[in-house]
């Protein structure tokens, strides 16, 4: 399979040469089921689960008896760190809860997910290869009019480096990212309504998933 690679920084959708997709990674029939696999379990084992909230044996004090057993009018209290008390530890105390507990993906699964929504954007036209995305200048304003004049407003952009100029005029627009081929994961690209690569990127991302 081949695509046409067109010239980002020039300003117009400038087609400078072609390049060949491999068909193994961006040629892969679709899986409907196994892309919502990869991409449930990606977002579940992402969960922190930092909840925790302390028992009685955990709050500080309660040691003492408040008062005595009889002959003050007022209720048996053994500890203050009851549940019952202001400032008590809670009855059933919530713990930290790891989501990824039996939520595994082998990497064939994961490399194959990746490659059916790789496809799926390649099959739709919304994969373009540019041959750069080394930017002359760092200004939000002028990515801005580079990707009017590209034909786009909502993209991802998967450089093999991300350099100072491409993070500052990227950082504040809305709807777009740039993550380089090892931070590339499932959830982004499938919600990407387009995808613009660079062609060091690409092979880069060829080789990951072959």
């Amino acid at each position: 399979m081949k695509t046409k690679v067109q010239s980002f920084l020039d300003g117009k959708t400038k087609t400078v040469g072609d390049v060949s997709l491999n068909d193994a990674v961006f040629g892969v029939e679709q899986n409907e089921g196994l892309v919502h696999q990869v991409i449930t379990t990606f977002l579940t084992r992402a969960r922190q689960g930092s909840r925790a909230t302390k028992n009685r044996t955990m709050v500080r004090g309660g040691g003492k008896k408040p008062w005595r057993q009889k002959g003050t009018g007022r209720a048996r209290a053994g500890t203050r760190s009851s549940p019952i008390w202001v400032g008590g530890g809670h009855t059933f105390a919530k713990t930290p809860y790891d989501y990824s507990d039996g939520k595994k993906l082998n990497k064939k699964v994961y490399r194959l997910g990746m490659k059916c929504i790789l496809s799926e954007h390649a099959k739709r036209d919304t994969l373009k290869v540019v041959d750069s995305l080394e930017l002359k200048t760092h200004k939000t304003k002028a990515f801005c009019e580079l990707m009017n004049q590209f034909g786009v407003d909502k993209a991802l952009f998967v450089s093999e480096d991300i350099s100072k100029s491409l993070f500052l005029a990227t950082r504040n627009i809305p709807n777009v990212y740039c993550v380089t081929p090892s931070e590339l994961d499932p959830v982004t690209l499938y919600q990407a309504p387009c995808v613009i690569i660079s062609q060091k990127a690409l092979d880069q991302v060829t080789e990951n998933l072959v």
